[in-house]
């Protein structure tokens, strides 16, 4: 069964996806570039890689930011 299709307005899902396939990952250690790369590799990804912004990565890296830290 094939993941559902990802696409960059889908923080959510994204950031999901992201902890299951890269659970080992020093969110502090990731930059902006390679948080792109990481998510345009995400099985199921679907966007076209052109058309994220920098806002767009900060609100995924704020949402895994999130579901990784205890509060």
């Amino acid at each position: 069964m094939e993941p559902p299709p990802l696409f960059w307005d889908s923080t959510y899902a994204i950031v999901l996806a992201l902890m299951a396939f890269h659970p080992e990952r020093d969110l502090q250690q990731v930059g902006l570039y390679e948080l792109a790369e990481l998510v345009q590799n995400l099985p199921g990804f679907a966007d076209d890689p052109g058309s994220v912004s920098t806002q767009i990565l900060l609100d995924i890296y704020n949402v895994w930011y999130e579901e990784t830290t205890a509060l």
